[in-house]
């Protein structure tokens, strides 16, 4: 999410920093609104307008391709016009009339799987995209419901989905406990495991994934969303180089005869 100009450039300089010492490609991601926030005194984001501003100056100044949330038809247009990714939020995973904006955009679009969505059924979403012309459309595994306030992922969903688009492993949400926590007389908020997040990425690049998305955060205490499954950033290289030795390691192995 973004929580102010200056905090949004900044993660973006550190995350681009990390990314090209590593020759990682990197797409930047904030959110101008978090629509779907547990309560309704929870900090949103500085909304559309402010928000797309900063982005923009993301994209322009540090030369990043940059993805951004989309909740209402409404937004497409104006975000379209400056983002090069929509994202469609895991809960409206199902929401054609969203899907389609996005898809008639003529931008990629990212299909969040929703919690409730078994993965084969994804081919729904990512059907009424390409039916309405645009086949840049990708999924993302975020994690399943498992009972009440927890998230599992099953490693399967990752190969089923990837017969029909490419898929992207999210391993911050994927660690999000949701709506489990509150505090005294506050908002209540989601919780999260993320010591598993190093854990859960290098298991989706050992199963082949396309691409990878991580919340990023440097002080994830003091963060406005997220914080409780986010990737510390001082933690990111360490992260990265395990990946990058992990996918070496596959490529290998599938080149030896």
């Amino acid at each position: 999410m973004i929580e102010s100009e200056e905090h949004a450039i900044r993660m973006a300089e550190i995350i681009k920093g990390v990314a090209r010492s590593l020759e990682f490609p990197l797409i930047f991601k904030a959110s101008y609104d978090k629509a779907n926030r547990t309560s309704i005194r929870s900090f949103r984001g500085p909304g559309l307008k402010e928000g797309l501003r900063i982005l923009k100056k993301i994209k322009d100044g540090l030369h990043l391709p940059v993805l951004t949330d989309v909740h209402e038809t409404a937004d497409v247009g104006k975000v379209a016009e400056v983002v090069d990714v929509l994202q469609i939020p895991a809960f409206l995973s199902r929401q054609t009339d969203l899907v389609v904006a996005a898809a008639l955009s003529g931008r990629a679009v990212n299909i969040k799987k929703g919690q409730f969505v078994a993965p084969w059924d994804m081919r729904h979403s990512v059907e009424k995209c390409r039916d309405a012309g645009n086949t840049q459309v990708f999924v993302t595994e975020r994690g399943a419901s498992f009972g009440y306030n927890n998230l599992v992922v099953d490693m399967r969903s990752l190969a089923i989905m990837r017969k029909f688009a490419p898929v992207v492993f999210d391993a911050t949400h994927s660690v999000q406990l949701p709506s489990s926590q509150s505090s005294d007389g506050g908002p209540a908020v989601s919780g999260g495991q993320p010591e598993f997040i190093p854990l859960l990425a290098r298991a989706a690049v050992a199963a082949g994934v396309d691409g990878l998305f991580m919340e990023v955060h440097d002080n994830p205490k003091e963060a406005k969303s997220d914080g409780a499954n986010a990737l510390e950033s001082t933690k990111l290289r360490g992260v990265l180089k395990e990946l990058l030795a992990i996918k070496k390691a596959m490529a290998e192995v599938h080149l030896t005869p």
